[in-house]
């Protein structure tokens, strides 16, 4: 069937015959008039009316482009995938709604929304519609997101949140949009399915109250208790000691996939070519080349993900004396350009690991719940959406590089990063001294990586008192 009018004019005349055409074939294939889904830009297929009340929303609201394969109206997949190929793609795709661009849903996306799609229905009516009568500038799910942001940044509690909400809406022209509620608000932002998981830790970082050990009260290692300690070490039951705040990668790169142009953006490495032979990409170097040797299946499917996971403690508090570390967790996605991949919007926060202490060696504790999601996108996960070619597909991802500096290394890799043997490429050949009155360690071995014949290795007051005829090691093979 010819979908050319799906890009026409409103008021055109094959936008006109398009629209009988469509509602014909569906009244043909689905025998009924009064269930039938709206494929408007508003109801994206998620909600069902009579004939006449889709023909007025195709009119008003327009036919959602991206719904080229009428599965919910029981086209022939072979149909779809010929037709489609007739239909030329809009890279520039409408800006007016912030959530209808961003994510584009069929019967197998709705995930979270399965038990009630309608509720995000009605997000993606919040993403078209305008703060007040004629405002263009913001949408109510655009200004909500960007109040939100401001409650977070400067800490608000929910009650200043739900005032400051309160107040403007009454400085806003009447019949604006703006919800009464922090209840409301949350309600609303909910809805999109990027959730987190709140799960209690033990204070000396030996286990993570989940799966056999939710419902204990006491860490069955060291024994202490689950609880915080209030005034006169009184037992505070139900509030944690300790917290960790794990935000789920997966649904997140589903979200990725459901964007028409990141999704595009995604599968930039492939279609690149690097014109002067240097590395101005991952997509140049040797790991990435190894892991497509290595795993061809992996690498000949270029929408599969190259990971780098980062992590560093910092102190969250304006007052620096106090000491306190908190440990972000972070993934960046290499998939992307360079001006795309280290955006704030595609870097993603995975784990947030409350302090007052840094949890050291203990990190793999945290990290549990990231590596158990991390070892599912590389079996696979089915059933994909890609909005840029308009199919399913199988996604997998691979983690390859850790970013952090030389302490945090020996926490994430579990090499000696301090001491005699501090170095991690010559291992037990590292050459150190240790000050008799400093007390401290110093590294003295670097020269051997000198050419032979540099007069640096021949030196002695400058360095150790000694020459240096040494080779450097064998780099490690990773084994």
């Amino acid at each position: 069937m010819d979908k050319l009018w799906m890009h026409s004019d409103r008021r055109s005349k094959a936008y006109e015959l398009g629209v009988e055409s469509f509602l014909n074939f569906s009244i043909e294939n689905l025998l009924t008039t009064a269930h039938i889904r709206c494929p408007c830009v508003k109801c994206v297929n998620l909600k069902l009316f009579g004939v006449g009340i889709i023909r007025d929303h195709l009119y008003f609201n327009g036919v959602d482009q991206s719904y080229k394969n009428w599965t919910f109206h029981r086209e022939p997949w072979e149909a779809t995938t010929n037709a489609s190929r007739n239909v030329e793609e809009d890279d520039d795709h409408s800006r007016h709604s912030f959530v209808s661009e961003e994510i584009e849903m069929d019967d197998n996306d709705f995930g979270d929304f399965r038990s009630d799609p309608y509720e995000f229905a009605n997000v993606i009516g919040d993403g078209d519609q305008p703060l007040y009568p004629g405002c263009r500038k913001y949408t109510k799910l655009l200004a909500l997101v960007k109040l939100y942001n401001l409650k977070a940044k400067h800490g608000m509690s929910d009650v200043c949140f739900t005032e400051l909400l309160i107040l403007q809406g009454d400085l806003l022209l009447e019949g604006n949009t703006i919800p009464a509620s922090m209840y409301t608000a949350k309600k609303t932002l909910c809805a999109l399915g990027l959730s987190y998981e709140k799960m209690h830790a033990c204070p000396n970082d030996c286990i993570l109250y989940r799966k056999e050990y939710e419902d204990s009260t006491n860490c069955p290692t060291c024994g202490i208790s689950r609880w915080k300690e209030g005034k006169y070490s009184i037992l505070k039951e139900g509030v944690p000691a300790k917290v960790v705040w794990y935000f789920p990668p997966i649904p997140r790169f589903k979200r990725m996939f459901q964007s028409h142009e990141t999704a595009k953006s995604l599968t930039w490495h492939a279609a690149r070519k690097s014109i002067d032979g240097q590395m101005s990409h991952p997509a140049d170097s040797p790991s990435w080349k190894l892991l497509d040797d290595k795993w061809p299946e992996f690498g000949n499917e270029p929408r599969n993900l190259r990971l780098a996971l980062s992590s560093d403690g910092f102190n969250p508090h304006s007052s620096l004396s106090r000491r306190y570390s908190c440990w972000p967790v972070i993934l960046v996605t290499y998939n992307l350009p360079p001006w795309l991949c280290m955006k704030q919007k595609f870097i993603m926060l995975t784990l947030l690991i409350s302090g007052p202490k840094q949890p050291g060696n203990d990190i793999d504790v945290y990290l549990e719940p990231l590596i158990n999601d991390l070892k599912s996108l590389w079996d696979e996960i089915r059933g994909v959406y890609d909005a840029h070619n308009g199919e399913y597909f199988t996604l997998r991802a691979a983690l390859m590089w850790t970013i952090n500096d030389f302490p945090a290394y020996g926490n994430l890799s579990s090499c000696v990063v301090k001491g005699y043997k501090a170095c991690p490429i010559c291992g037990d050949d590292t050459l150190s001294h240790r000050f008799k009155n400093g007390h401290k360690i110093c590294y003295i071995g670097h020269r051997k990586w000198l050419p032979i014949n540099h007069p640096y290795r021949r030196q002695r007051a400058a360095f150790n008192g000694k020459p240096e005829y040494g080779t450097p090691p064998e780099p490690l093979t990773g084994e």
